[in-house]
């Protein structure tokens, strides 16, 4: 991803407001626990819980939008229009001249014991701001940019979370994943509050009806320079539709799982006439401890449903132990099913990586390791992986 003095910008802008906390090994960025949401009754879709033991422990209403009915049967979607481009949706807003929406709710989607706080934000943009599953938006924050005195703050970047039909399956919302940033001198242990993540502290902490500006001229905006295996962002996590029986491979790290529920909430929970899965969707997702997973009940749910279309595995760095004894990392779960990976990918299947850049050197490693075990060279795999749209990569 590659361009000019703003994209330079963005890059460095979107590097703070989004983030995981599964492969960070300082100490010194921690989430603050102290939001209580309310909870709030659900929208969009009927709530069919066969029995009470059934529901989620964290019950709010990302949950009750998300949870697919136990029946199987899948969500209604308007305006069916949305299927008809043929081209991703770019150049719709610029940074200067950008969208004005509006914040729906605001929930937080992790427990106590998460080293951090997560939200779910849904945002209204009327139908006006249309994207495609994989896509990000900028959002600006308020405020003026301290770096430029008299100009507005920069664009952050974040993976949408939701389908094109966003979470109410009207088209007319988007929803983002969002970690708050705040920063903790590792020698007092005091919160610099000078440090916060601006842009997503504004986002958690906003309410509904606040008001948010965001930019989808996503192919501008952003070639990011610290992404070398990545083209524009606007296109190169795009769930490729064209064979629906396709093998996704989904490889997380915190709030890098945001395009996955994309991907997942249109191949198991909405009724899109032009696209029926039928493939194999493997997600792998890393994150500190239970409290820390993000959208379970929801991945559950699918694993229950249709467990011949879906798996999922989880990397909890403090609660599961590796082969060799440490901390159980993404990067070792992918060792752990390395055989299988291969194959599939020698069959077509595509591999996605989303999360801290920082979750790519161990990866990298771990499948060189695996390759030259097999007798393979790992540059020419990759290249060939590349060389056939197989290979996606978005990390900030």
């Amino acid at each position: 991803m590659a361009p000019p003095a703003l994209g330079s910008q963005v890059a460095a802008a979107a590097s703070v407001p989004v983030g995981s906390d599964s492969l960070a090994k300082g100490a010194a960025l921690k989430g603050n626990s102290t939001l209580n949401f309310r909870t709030k009754p659900c929208i969009g879709m009927a709530l069919a819980w066969k029995n009470r033991t059934q529901q989620p422990r964290r019950l709010n209403k990302v949950l009750c939008m998300s949870v697919q009915q136990a029946s199987r049967s899948k969500v209604a979607v308007v305006p069916i229009e949305l299927e008809k481009a043929k081209e991703p949706p770019l150049h719709l807003y610029k940074p200067k001249e950008p969208y004005t929406a509006t914040i729906v709710s605001v929930e937080r989607l992790v427990g106590p014991r998460a080293p951090g706080e997560t939200c779910h934000v849904v945002i209204d943009h009327g139908g006006n701001v249309p994207y495609w599953e994989g896509q990000s938006y900028g959002v600006i924050p308020p405020g003026e940019n301290p770096k430029k005195p008299g100009s507005p703050n920069t664009v952050r970047l974040y993976s949408i979370a939701s389908t094109r039909y966003g979470d109410s399956f009207d088209g007319k919302t988007a929803s983002l994943c969002v970690r708050r940033a705040v920063y903790y001198d590792p020698e007092t242990g005091e919160e610099d509050p000078s440090k916060r993540g601006v842009c997503s502290n504004f986002l958690c902490g906003s309410k509904p009806g606040d008001k948010v500006q965001i930019t989808a001229d996503i192919q501008n905006v952003v070639h990011l320079t610290w992404c070398p295996y990545q083209g524009p962002s606007g296109k190169i996590m795009l769930l490729p539709e064209d064979d629906p029986n396709a093998t996704h491979i989904m490889i997380a790290t915190g709030t890098g799982v945001a395009p996955y529920r994309g991907y997942l909430r249109r191949m198991f929970m909405e009724d899109v006439p032009t696209f029926k899965f039928g493939g194999l969707a493997w997600l792998f997702l890393g994150v500190a401890n239970s409290d820390s997973l993000l959208y379970d009940e929801e991945f559950t749910n699918y694993l229950q449903q249709y467990p011949d279309n879906f798996r999922y595995d989880k990397a909890l760095s403090r609660e599961q132990k590796n082969k060799s004894g440490g901390k159980m990392y993404v990067q070792d779960k992918i060792e752990e099913y390395s055989d299988e990976i291969f194959r599939l990918l020698d069959g077509g299947a595509h591999i996605y990586f989303c999360g801290l850049k920082g979750m790519m050197p161990g990866i990298q490693d771990t499948l060189k390791k695996v390759a030259e075990q097999r007798g393979e060279s790992w540059d020419q795999k990759l290249s060939q992986l590349k060389k056939n749209k197989q290979w996606h990569v978005e990390v900030y």
